[in-house]
């Protein structure tokens, strides 16, 4: 999907939007099924990454704008920082199957935090296989969450 010249390019903009902004980062590309991965180390995540993730979205529309037009291709992008997004998808995982499970056992419906979307997805993927259970997002964001229930 993406050229070699494309990757390096991609590469080039990033670290020069971070420059700009004064942070050091280490930049990873890769490809993964039709999605351009970002991976980022940085001495200060925290900052990048926000309550919540929430600097880190923003960042990720930005760039998504930015190398859209530089490349002149519409892709799915999927930025991370220090693998936050990925230790936060480990956790949701687990969280999720051991909720589950009380339900289960407990035969009674759990509400779980408000979550963002793509936190709710990540849920809601990892126990659409579970027959015993069923889930159901409720509300309106900011405060949408989760409802995990016994499968009657």
């Amino acid at each position: 999907m993406f050229t070699k010249k494309e990757q390096e390019t991609i590469k080039k903009e990033v670290g020069e939007f971070f420059n700009k902004m004064g942070f050091e980062v280490e930049i990873e590309v890769a490809l993964q099924d039709e999605a351009l991965q970002l991976n980022l180390k940085s001495s200060e995540p925290q900052i990048l990454i926000g309550e919540r993730g929430n600097i880190l979205l923003c960042l990720q529309k930005v760039l998504k704008i930015i190398l859209s037009r530089k490349l002149e291709k519409i892709f799915y992008l999927d930025l991370d920082i220090n693998d936050y997004k990925k230790k936060k998808a480990q956790y949701l995982k687990e969280m999720a199957r051991e909720i589950a499970d009380e339900v289960v056992l407990e035969k009674q419906e759990k509400i779980l935090p408000p979550m963002s979307p793509y936190e709710r997805r990540i849920v809601h993927l990892e126990l659409a296989d579970r027959k015993n259970i069923t889930t159901q997002s409720v509300g309106r964001e900011p405060e949408r969450r989760i409802i995990i229930k016994p499968y009657p």
